[in-house]
């Protein structure tokens, strides 16, 4: 059945009117947006316990405590926000007035546009709630990146994606998918991207933080999704900043194993040629959604979700930083990393995607700027692809860049790649290590 969307000033009210539910909001950066919603939506003090904005970092640190890394737009922050302010509650109401009453605690911690638009407009947004009065505490926080260009009307994302965080904990908990759908509710597609969620508390205790993440792709509201060794999810500018990356490529439905044996041989070479440090190498492995080798990156109708999510985790125990995506080309990959700032990127691949890549037949008319495109995108970035090579069924040769066929229209570009380096074989590999295509 089709999901009702209600207006943000309707979501508001409902909470407002719920006389179970009580709490405080503590928002910092960008006003106090979320709070004023349900102040306008009417009979608010049914619901409000408490507003506030601790905007000086003085006072800001004397309530939750100094921020080691000196980010205060971070998950540690908002955590600590949500963790304080939520046992102010507990702490102080008390009584037969609030027997009835599942308390929360909302908070943000966000920066929108400056004056010279000069910055990365994102924030830490959550809710520490009780499904029941007395309960065990639940969590749901994300991060979001805004996209609008103008900070009135990120102002204005805020405030509607806070109060659709609100009524989805207390309205959707029991059905992820609904909830996480519904923090978009009244938003203008394109105006905001929510790239990572994490649930946790009694009402979760069934729920994948890696299935959920994996649905924000699914949806739309993010192009990739990255876990630790651990399978939580993070930021990839937390883990990725200054970072020597390499990455191997896989498809979630592959029929074949992924080819460590030749990725670690990709591995050695990138860290040999780039003169990379051991303790900067970040090695992530790539679980990608859409299809590598044709022209189309929808994601499959009937994606099995929870398969990709268990292959992930899988990936996960191997040590790895494992990610997620819908990059069906190189380029937006690296397009992608590229906002994580790292020193340098190794992408290892089939040569098989490469073959594809130059040559036209592929495409359709307009292969010329795609190419162009493709490869400003990728090196620019200070990208280098790593081919390893296949065993050609027909011919029973092994293919590599010196004998990949490339049309006419391609072949100076290539050449040009391969002679500047930016494109290398892999090599000191073993007949084994070749896979047959």
């Amino acid at each position: 059945m089709e999901r009702e969307i209600l207006d943000t000033k309707r979501k508001a009210l409902n909470i407002n009117l719920n006389s179970d539910i009580y709490g405080t909001f503590a928002e910092i950066g960008a006003g106090q947006e979320v709070a004023r919603n349900f102040f306008t939506a009417g009979a608010a003090s049914g619901t409000v316990a408490k507003t506030m904005s601790a905007y000086d970092m003085t006072f800001s640190d004397a309530i939750y405590g100094v921020e080691e890394t000196g980010r205060y737009v971070s998950q540690s922050r908002l955590t600590k926000m949500l963790n304080h302010e939520f046992g102010l509650l507990t702490e102080r109401l008390y009584g037969e007035k609030y027997e009835t009453r599942s308390f929360f605690a909302f908070a943000d911690t966000v920066t929108t546009l400056n004056y010279n638009k000069s910055n990365d407009p994102h924030g830490w947004i959550g809710i520490k709630f009780q499904t029941e009065p007395g309960g065990e505490p639940n969590e749901i926080f994300f991060h979001v990146r805004l996209l609008d260009t103008d900070a009135a009307l990120q102002q204005n994302v805020l405030g509607i994606i806070g109060v659709n965080l609100v009524y989805a904990a207390f309205y959707y908990h029991t059905d992820p998918k609904r909830m996480v759908e519904s923090l978009a509710d009244n938003l203008t597609v394109g105006s905001v991207e929510i790239d990572l969620i994490s649930v946790s508390g009694p009402a979760f205790k069934n729920i994948n933080n890696i299935l959920l993440n994996l649905y924000l792709i699914v949806k739309d509201f993010s192009d990739a999704a990255i876990f630790d060794s651990l399978g939580n999810p993070c930021l990839p500018k937390d883990l990725l900043y200054k970072k020597d990356i390499m990455i191997l490529r896989t498809k979630y439905a592959q029929k074949s194993l992924p080819n460590f044996s030749m990725f670690n041989k990709a591995v050695d070479q990138f860290k040999r040629t780039e003169d990379v440090k051991k303790d900067n190498l970040s090695v992530l492995i790539e679980v990608l959604l859409s299809n590598v080798l044709t022209a189309d990156e929808e994601i499959p109708e009937n994606i099995d979700l929870e398969a990709v999510a268990l292959r992930a985790e899988e990936l996960c125990k191997t040590g790895n930083l494992v990610i997620v995506s819908n990059f069906a080309r190189h380029n937006k990959l690296a397009k992608y990393l590229d906002r994580c700032k790292p020193k340098s990127v190794g992408i290892s691949t089939n040569i098989n995607n490469l073959k594809f890549v130059f040559n036209s037949s592929n495409f359709g008319e307009n292969y010329s700027s795609m190419l162009l495109s493709y490869v400003s995108d990728m090196f620019t970035k200070n990208v280098k692809l790593f081919a390893y090579p296949f065993l050609d069924k027909k011919s029973n040769k092994v293919i590599t860049t010196v004998n990949m066929p490339v049309t006419p229209e391609a072949k100076p570009l290539f050449d040009f790649l391969i002679l500047n380096g930016y494109i290398t074989d892999i090599k000191e590999y073993s007949e084994t290590d070749v896979k047959t295509v």
